[in-house]
């Protein structure tokens, strides 16, 4: 009988990428979302550390990992308080879907750059009339000649400031209706007729969020990722990944506020004994501990049925483990700023920054009811509910 434990390589990973992230810290973190900065810096030194690559081939400058050496860098990077979102996104979602769909010229020409991270892309499925539902999706992509032309409008995407493409959900004009057939345009961020709007977000952040305006964009043909006709299928090429990623960027998160909490509750003594000596504080802290341990043995088993091919099992178990994780994260900053009792809402103590972002973990990449209809429909063989 074995026991469950992480390969050499990805335990040997994950301590030289908390080595990293304790270099910068949380300090840094807020300090750049204060002043307006980008984590600039710890990207450019991840990826020249081959951290950001590690799940690229090795044939295209990476390290020939898979989603769970990725997602082991995500997680140690937000458990020492410098989390790195765009990594949910660039190599995780953009560099799956290149690596699986596109054609070698654009794999030689675009993963590289993701795999040292001298390129960031963005990506952008959501539209203020869609929300959840991706069927509804009415950005139009338009065949002209050699070129596509897209029109349309997309909400809540993560760090277009920052990238040089953007790659856009769309449809094509023959598929208006009916059940999604997307087709993936990689879209440059100075494209004539693009223009992105960035919306007042209450979280600390160095990383912003944007309303995209698609208006008579004009692309090359070689923009097109994959095939126009190949379905949902390299749609959840990237989803998969995403969903394990923000398991994995909650989970950090998660780790950092139950450190923070455990720390403070060994220090601070109001009676004769350190208040972690109170139940009352030890067994919230000890629930947080297991729940959070839960999550990442179930973010672990998604990325596993990720990296054997077993999409469909790889989907459940990561709509599990975004769920669970997100569950973890928003309990353990809860319990976090409870132990700390009034100092947890001090700046200082660097615990109320982190409760906006915590909740987000509910809601993106997807949201907790729409994981609960996914289970209840698909796992359990329930009705359809919506």
């Amino acid at each position: 009988m074995s026991t469950f434990t992480e390969t050499t390589e990805r335990q040997e990973l994950r301590k030289a990428v908390a080595a990293l992230g304790a270099k910068y810290g949380r300090d840094y973190f807020e300090k750049a979302a204060a002043e307006g900065r980008k984590t600039t810096e710890l990207w450019t030194e991840a990826g020249a550390l081959g951290y950001l690559g590690v799940a690229v081939p090795e044939e295209y400058g990476g390290g020939g990992g898979d989603i769970g050496d990725l997602a082991a860098v995500c997680e140690e990077l937000a458990a020492a308080g410098s989390p790195l979102l765009l990594m949910v996104v660039s190599p995780a979602i953009v560099g799956t879907i290149i690596a699986q769909y596109g054609t070698e010229e654009q794999k030689k020409a675009l993963l590289p750059g993701l795999a040292d991270g001298t390129s960031t892309f963005a990506f952008s499925i959501t539209e203020p009339d869609a929300g959840s539902n991706s069927h509804q999706i009415t950005t139009t992509a338009t065949r002209d000649g050699d070129e596509w032309v897209l029109n349309g409008t997309k909400t809540y995407i993560s760090g277009v400031d920052e990238a040089s493409h953007v790659l856009v959900v769309s449809r094509t004009a023959d598929h208006k209706t009916g059940n999604l057939k997307p087709a993936l345009f990689l879209v440059r961020t100075d494209s004539a007729g693009f223009s992105h709007h960035e919306i007042d977000m209450g979280i600390v952040s160095p990383e912003k969020q944007f309303t995209l305006f698609f208006d008579d964009v004009r692309v090359p043909a070689d923009a097109l990722i994959g095939s126009e006709d190949a379905g949902i299928d390299q749609l959840f090429a990237g989803l998969n990944p995403e969903r394990i990623m923000g398991a994995s960027f909650a989970l950090g998160s998660a780790r950092l506020a139950l450190t923070k909490a455990t720390e403070y509750a060994q220090q601070r003594q109001v009676w004769k004994t350190p208040i972690g000596g109170h139940q009352a504080i030890a067994h919230p802290l000890a629930q947080s501990y297991i729940e959070i341990e839960m999550a990442r043995l179930m973010t672990q088993k998604a990325a596993a049925l990720y990296a054997a091919g077993d999409a469909m099992k790889a989907g459940e178990a990561a709509n599990m483990a975004k769920y669970a994780a997100g569950e973890a994260v928003c309990n353990a900053v809860d319990r976090a700023i409870q132990t700390h009792g009034g100092n947890g809402l001090a700046t200082e103590y660097g615990l109320v920054q982190m409760l906006a972002g915590s909740r987000l973990s509910r809601i993106a990449p997807v949201s907790k009811e729409m994981v609960l209809n996914f289970i209840a429909q698909f796992s359990l063989n329930l009705p359809k509910s919506y």
